[in-house]
């Protein structure tokens, strides 16, 4: 594995204020956030949430960023009206029964399969936040993806062989947390590793004083997670737009 599967940490996080601007609307049979007035046929960023989902502010206020940034941007609703409500008792193992990676691999390959056939977007770029990372990686699989380029923030779920699969020519932005249980130190020099080896087209940014999440539903209260959580978003614009235009 290159990041262990979710744990406790994957249902933690601090709710974001701000007030949305995209809507929800159901497109290829998913409920989804749609944000941004540029064409889909030109350049979309889907974002594959992490366990709080479509709804949660904090995700709309980061895709309406990315839409101010000239992208279409789409948030669907990869676990079928079962995100995890904040603060609410959940059986973890119970939860991830019905949302296994081969479930929820069917529901995003769909609606990816879809949106190329509609618009065929010069430029897909993918975004994946912890349980949505594994999703956003095996779009820029380099037989069988469908996104040009990734942005991964705190992975968990992904294995080295769905890191190796990418290959040279799909880039990777990687953006990891100090402390981080799920995508501890070992596991991010395995991935480094097998990065190099294959000559991808790869950057791996190490936050200090950050835990898992801390790009998602980090507590910004805190300087160092309110810093890191911006930089990730500014890294990740800088990647789409520099590939966007290669």
């Amino acid at each position: 594995m290159a990041s262990h599967q979710p744990g406790k940490c994957c249902f933690e996080g601090v709710y974001h204020d701000g007030s949305p601007r995209g809507h929800h609307e159901e497109i290829f049979g998913l409920d989804t956030y749609v944000t941004g007035s540029a064409s889909p046929q030109e350049k979309v960023i889907v974002i594959m949430t992490d366990v709080y989902g479509n709804k949660f502010n904090n995700v709309l206020l980061t895709a309406d960023k990315f839409a101010d940034a000239g992208y279409k941007v789409f948030a669907p609703d990869i676990l079928f009206g079962d995100a995890i409500i904040p603060d609410k008792p959940i059986d973890r193992d119970a939860w991830f029964q019905k949302h296994s990676p081969e479930v929820t691999k069917k529901i995003v390959d769909g609606f990816m399969k879809l949106l190329k056939l509609e618009y065929d977007p010069k430029f897909i770029g993918v975004v994946g936040y912890c349980f949505g990372a594994k999703f956003a990686v095996q779009h820029i699989n380099m037989n069988e993806g469908l996104a040009n380029v990734a942005a991964i923030a705190h992975p968990s779920f992904v294995s080295i062989d769905e890191i190796e699969a990418i290959g040279n020519e799909r880039p990777l932005l990687i953006s990891a947390a100090e402390e981080d249980q799920i995508f501890p130190a070992n596991m991010r020099h395995l991935t480094e590793e097998k990065l190099k080896d294959i000559h991808a087209i790869y950057q791996l940014d190490l936050f200090s004083g950050v835990a898992h999440g801390f790009a998602a539903r980090g507590d910004i209260s805190n300087p160092a997670v309110k810093y890191a959580k911006e930089k990730v978003l500014l890294d990740q614009l800088y990647w789409f737009d520099h590939f966007s235009k290669v």
